[in-house]
């Protein structure tokens, strides 16, 4: 009778880590997702979309830009220096 009761306890113990070893598993896939649409935004100075992850990012006057290339920063921040800016 002890032997069915630590079968059956080992059971439900090797069940209880599948299943959260199975849960983290699908977790990680539903973060990777390659089929979920990367959010686009546009950059200031030549009004390109880009994927956000690319993007360089800089804080200007308290607010987040986002430029697709150094050069494109630089210009805005040309532009810019004519007029009250602080970086």
């Amino acid at each position: 009778m002890s032997r069915f009761l630590i079968i059956i306890l080992l059971f439900f113990l090797v069940y209880y880590i599948l299943k959260l070893f199975l849960k983290d598993i699908s977790s990680i896939k539903k973060k990777s997702n390659p089929n979920e649409p990367e959010e686009l935004i546009k950059d200031p100075n030549c009004e390109t979309y880009i994927p956000k992850s690319i993007a360089l990012k800089k804080k200007i006057d308290g607010k987040i830009y986002y430029f697709c290339s150094e050069a494109c920063l630089k210009n805005y921040l040309k532009q810019k220096s004519g007029s009250d800016l602080h970086i």
